[in-house]
């Protein structure tokens, strides 16, 4: 650790993935109730709900997508968040899909990552 309590980038991203793998020991997406997943970079953010016993992603939404670029420009903040989660819970919902586990990713449950998930339970995802 540096002086300050600040860590290089590349260390960042370990104790992250080390997060992440900690939480997937537990949080299973399965047929009946998929995993809603969340990466988030600096720029953007991305939603993807997977059903782990296929291996298949079933619906996705990020910053990125088409969709996203006609509504708003940037996509690093809380409101492209807030859109991403309405945008992957509509989704979910039309190919039926109610109730997921989320998997927050590492992240901490804070910011984008919260506004994402309350906007797609304001839709009428189950978590």
């Amino acid at each position: 650790m540096q002086a300050g309590g600040s860590f290089h980038p590349r260390d960042r991203r370990i104790r992250r993935d080390r997060r992440h793998d900690r939480v997937r020991k537990k949080v299973q997406g399965t047929g009946d109730r998929p995993r809603l997943c969340v990466f988030r970079s600096l720029k953007h953010i991305y939603a993807q709900v997977v059903d782990d016993d296929r291996g298949q992603t079933l619906v996705s939404a990020s910053t990125v997508s088409p969709g996203f670029r006609e509504q708003q420009k940037y996509g690093g903040n809380r409101a492209a968040a807030k859109l991403v989660g309405k945008m992957i819970g509509e989704r979910s919902i039309e190919k039926g899909i109610r109730r997921v586990v989320f998997d927050r990713g590492g992240y901490q449950y804070h910011g984008r990552v919260q506004a994402l998930a309350e906007a797609a339970r304001e839709v009428g995802l189950e978590f």
